[in-house]
């Protein structure tokens, strides 16, 4: 395979990732319906500050611009989430022109500036419709996101080759669902796993719909998969990792890839595990085209068993380790134990308390050598044998931080929220340089 001056492959994909309901805002315009996330941010006590994605990045206002801007750093490729109630605002029935217009016409915008669209048809905001019907509690919600995936397949699928269907189940059953700390702000785990089983379902049948659209469309799933790794080889440390990787990890992995929930976290999860269905299996483990990593921190377990800091690490601002080499790893565990598909870095980033200096610009060097360590990490595994496509960084912009409301900063580009200015930092020109050379 031909390679490029840094050693990754001619055809390897540079992108950045964004995500609906972080950057949209028009929260209630032009006939969109109501997210959970625009129910919970406007629960008073549910996210830092009061803040909500009401104008988050205005993006739906100023996609041109941002397009501009990715055109600028040189991007190939760009990560984007559909917002489901924009397009179907009770999230099923009802079609909502000016939603399909909107994502016509950024779809449009991007193919212009020869940066490959890839769409996210689930990052988080499910129509508040559905959650009065016990949203992804209800088995029947699987299929209206197959009926959505269809009809996104049908008005986009001319033009978009690479289908993502949803983003981190994980954190929708578990921040969602069982510690809700994110929407919908539930706290029951037997829920949370006939979530995690629901979402998965979806997955499925969204990608049969998919290619029953466009049987040549790319069609895979992203996880968010943090390694858990030992900091002293004892049998609690051992025990804990390996709990810790089936029930988070695995949970999700494992029903995709090899048609089956890990044994080990069924035992454990007991009667709390979900109800299974004939058929549902094989729904969900049907090809995946690639699989969407998103990779921030590891998981450390000490000698005890008990999740440790390491002293001498970096952490973020979202008090997550900088650790680079366990992305290695744990793409060459991908490889080499689960015989992965395709892999694309679908997400990575950092946090860090970015201020705009007297000269007008962003120096934000521990986010430059954060994205160097990573990409480098990147590049060992191609070597180790990993078919890796492409890197996404988290995030293009400055966004809406979930329950952390605007107090943390993703972006390789700030974004000063009272005046909606952006300005490229340090990192974005790094960047920049960097897929120029490649």
């Amino acid at each position: 395979m031909a390679s490029s001056p840094n050693n990754f492959p001619k055809n390897f994909l540079w992108g950045a990732a964004t995500a609906s309901y972080q950057i949209e805002g028009a929260w209630n315009e032009d006939g969109k319906g109501e997210s959970i996330w625009d129910r919970f941010s406007h629960t008073p006590g549910k996210v830092q500050n009061g803040d909500t994605g009401d104008v988050a990045c205005d993006h739906y206002h100023r996609y041109r611009d941002d397009v501009a801007l990715m055109q600028r750093l040189g991007l190939q490729a760009y990560r984007f989430s559909i917002s489901w109630p924009r397009v179907l605002p009770e999230g099923r029935g009802r079609i909502n022109p000016a939603g399909l217009d909107f994502y016509d016409r950024l779809v449009d915008v991007l193919l212009e500036a020869k940066i490959q669209p890839f769409v996210t048809l689930y990052h988080w905001d499910l129509p508040h419709a559905l959650q009065d019907w016990n949203g992804w509690g209800n088995r029947d919600t699987s299929a209206y996101f197959a009926d959505y995936a269809a009809l996104m397949a049908h008005r986009l699928g001319d033009r978009v080759k690479n289908w993502m269907t949803l983003n981190e189940p994980q954190v929708v059953t578990f921040n969602g669902h069982r510690g809700g700390e994110h929407a919908p702000g539930l706290r029951d785990e037997k829920l949370a796993l006939q979530v995690s089983h629901h979402l998965l379902l979806a997955h499925g049948l969204a990608a049969q719909a998919i290619r029953a659209m466009d049987p040549q469309a790319q069609v895979g799933i992203v996880l968010n998969l943090w390694p858990f790794e030992t900091q002293a080889d004892t049998p609690e440390a051992r025990a804990a990792a390996g709990s810790g990787w089936a029930k988070n990890c695995g949970w999700f992995l494992e029903p995709l890839l090899r048609a089956h929930y890990p044994p080990v976290a069924l035992e454990e999860y007991g009667e709390r595990a979900p109800m299974i269905q004939p058929g549902d299996m094989a729904v969900i483990s049907q090809r995946l085209d690639f699989l969407g990593v998103n990779f921030y921190q590891r998981n450390l377990i000490g000698s005890d068993g008990k999740p440790v800091r390491a002293p001498d690490s970096e952490y973020t601002e979202m008090g997550w380790e900088v650790h680079a080499p366990a992305l290695r790893r744990l793409l060459v565990r991908l490889h080499q134990e689960y015989h992965a598909p395709p892999i694309y870095i679908a997400e990575n980033g950092a946090a860090f308390n970015d201020k705009v200096d007297a000269d007008g610009c962003l120096h934000d060097a521990r986010r430059v050598n954060y994205l160097r360590e990573h990409i480098e990490q990147a590049r060992l595994a191609l070597q180790e044998g990993v078919d890796l496509r492409g890197y996404f960084v988290w995030s293009l912009l400055d966004n809406f931080e979930w329950g952390w409301g605007y107090s943390k900063r993703f972006g390789i580009v700030y974004v000063d929220y009272a005046t909606q200015q952006r300005v490229i930092k340090d990192s974005g020109e790094w960047y920049a340089k960097m897929i120029n050379s490649s």
